[in-house]
Order: C-alpha cells, then sequence, then structure tokens
C-alpha cells in the first residue's frame, strides 16, 4: 500500500470532487489541485468556485486556476518544483500539453466514464444511454497527447438499468471512479499496462443543444432513451401552444391494436390521457407515455397534476423537431 505517493489532482465539476473526497478520505498526499477558474453560475451568474476549489481549500491545500496551461512555463516550473510521483486528472475540462505530461514521475493517469476504447469524447454517459448500451463502467488510462487514447491502467464494469437517467449513472460511475483510483495509487505496481484495441474504437462527442430538442417522428423507445440521456442537461424539450415544455420521465408503449398513421394522425398528437399521464403517437406507429414534465417558468410536476391543470389537450399535437 503506498500512501507516500505526492500527487496532483486536477479537476473541476462534481463527479472530480467525488474522486478527490476519496483520495484525501484515504490519507494520500495531495500537493496540488489544480481547477478551472472561478466563473459565473445559475441564473443570477454569481462568481462561483468550482467543487473541487472549495474542497481543497477545505483541506488546506494549494490551488492554482490558470485560464490556459499549454505554455503555461510558470506552472511547469511550479509543478516541477514539487517533484510530484503522479498526477490524477478528472474532468478537468482543459488540454495538459506533453510537456506537462511528462513531469510526474509515474506520469498522468485520468478516470474516463466509458469502457475505452467505447465512446471517447466528451459525453460518453448520455451517448451510452442513447446507443442503448446495456453495460458501461470506469476505465483508468495512462494520458498521452490524444483524447482518451492512453494504455489501459484499470478498468471496471457497471451494468446500465433499464430506467437510468445520465445523472444517476454519472453519480454511480463518480463513486465506482473513486473507489478505483483509491485501489489504483494504493497498488498501482501491480496493474499491468494494457494497449487500447483500435478496432474497437468510437466516439461520444459533445451534447448539442439541439439534439434535445423532441424529433416525434422517431420511434418511441429512440425519444425515451433521450429523455433519460439529457435528464438533468440539457433536457428533452417541445413546444405545445408555443410554450416549451421539457419531458423528464417517458415510458415507450407497445403498439399493436391501431393504426393512427393510416387514418391522418400526426406524430407527436396526444391520443389519449391516463390516470398516469399524456400517451403521445411516435413514429412507426409507437407510442410515448409522458409521466413527467416542466412548463418553461414552473417547476417540473407529474403529467396527471398537469393535465389537472388544462383543458382541452386531447388530440392537441406537440411540435416536431424542426431543425
Amino acid at each position: 500500500m503506498d500512501r507516500q505517493l505526492k500527487i496532483i489532482f486536477a479537476g473541476t465539476p462534481g463527479i472530480s470532487e467525488t474522486v478527490l473526497k476519496n483520495i484525501l478520505n484515504n490519507k494520500f498526499n495531495v500537493e496540488l489541485v489544480l481547477t478551472q477558474p472561478d466563473r459565473p453560475a445559475n441564473r443570477g451568474k454569481k462568481i462561483t468556485q468550482s467543487p473541487v476549489k472549495e474542497l481543497a481549500l477545505k483541506h488546506d491545500i494549494e490551488v492554482i486556476q490558470p485560464e490556459l496551461v499549454k505554455n503555461n512555463h510558470e506552472l511547469f516550473a511550479r509543478i516541477k518544483h514539487l517533484q510530484p510521483d503522479i498526477m490524477v486528472v478528472v474532468a478537468y475540462g482543459l488540454i495538459l500539453p506533453q510537456e506537462l505530461l511528462d513531469i510526474p514521475k509515474l506520469g498522468c493517469i485520468n478516470i474516463h466514464v466509458s469502457l475505452l476504447p467505447k465512446y471517447r469524447g466528451a459525453a460518453p454517459i448520455q451517448r451510452a444511454i442513447l446507443a442503448n448500451e446495456k453495460v458501461t463502467g470506469v476505465t483508468i488510462i495512462k494520458m498521452d497527447s490524444g483524447m482518451d487514447t492512453g494504455d489501459i491502467l484499470m478498468q471496471q464494469e457497471l451494468k446500465i438499468e433499464s430506467t437510468e437517467t445520465s445523472g444517476t449513472l454519472h453519480d454511480k460511475l463518480a463513486n465506482l471512479g473513486a473507489l478505483m483510483i483509491v485501489d489504483y495509487l494504493a497498488n498501482h505496481e501491480n496493474y499491468p499496462v494494457k494497449k487500447q484495441d483500435e478496432v474497437n474504437v468510437s466516439y461520444a462527442p459533445k451534447i448539442e443543444k439541439k439534439e434535445a430538442h423532441i424529433n416525434w417522428n422517431e420511434d418511441s423507445h429512440i425519444i425515451e432513451r433521450k429523455i433519460r440521456g439529457f435528464n438533468p442537461v440539457p433536457g428533452c424539450f417541445t413546444f405545445l401552444d408555443e410554450s416549451l415544455i421539457k419531458i423528464w420521465q417517458a415510458d415507450s408503449i407497445d403498439n399493436k391494436n391501431k393504426d393512427y398513421l393510416s387514418i391522418g394522425i400526426k406524430p407527436g398528437t396526444i391520443v389519449n390521457i391516463t390516470g398516469v399521464g399524456l400517451i403521445v403517437l411516435c413514429g412507426n406507429n409507437s407510442l410515448l407515455l409522458i409521466t413527467k414534465l416542466q412548463v418553461a417558468g414552473k417547476k417540473a410536476q407529474s403529467a396527471k397534476d398537469y393535465v389537472h391543470g388544462q383543458s382541452n389537450l386531447l388530440h392537441k399535437v406537440f411540435k416536431s423537431n424542426i431543425f
């Protein structure tokens, strides 16, 4: 068990905080934390520290917040002076140049929330749900100059539940990564290095907001996965009577009884209202049961409660994707 390693940690959002917290709770020696600069957050645009910075300051750890890392020779000099053994990187958000990667004796390691080489990139959690994957996981790699291309040091699978949202899966993967990194830091000499299989590479590009605009011409199974995959961010949305509505929870329904499309009913039409929610026609005559939604400017509510406050909803049409 090697807890004498001199560690530098680089990360910014909540998943990074979860990992750093477990490293500190296990009494590892974190000499320095890199995190992104304080930025405006939420509707009030109040300047806010990253979760990682807040945690580091509570533990009296030095924090550096560079705008850029590339060619930041002052930063490189500071890190070299510390003579770190290893650098742990989790969702830092800035590209690290090779000059920095070469400083720690054992290199820089990164926690990536997919089973690399699958889903390299910025949105592996969302893309896995959209693709109807049944399993994902966490991979620890030794960083190189590529995007998530480094050698695999450690990897562990995690089942994706049928009701999983990006939010719930994010938290599970964060906790798994936090456990794995402590194991790796304590027993790094016992884990062999494995090259990534370039034959099985896939990518997880950043989510664009327009992807969350529901296209009712798609099959309900695809729409249901998007609703889960884009929850909580950016949130799937549609329009009804010019009002923007976010859909937070829904279930696809098998429809073997009625061919709505053949009688001229358009996808996006509310074809039934039940005690649970709204049933909407989608592509391929498939049906979607909406159970939780949010009208712009209001709090999220059950579809059942929404129905009670509305009239003449039956046969109204949600606007489809117009991009």
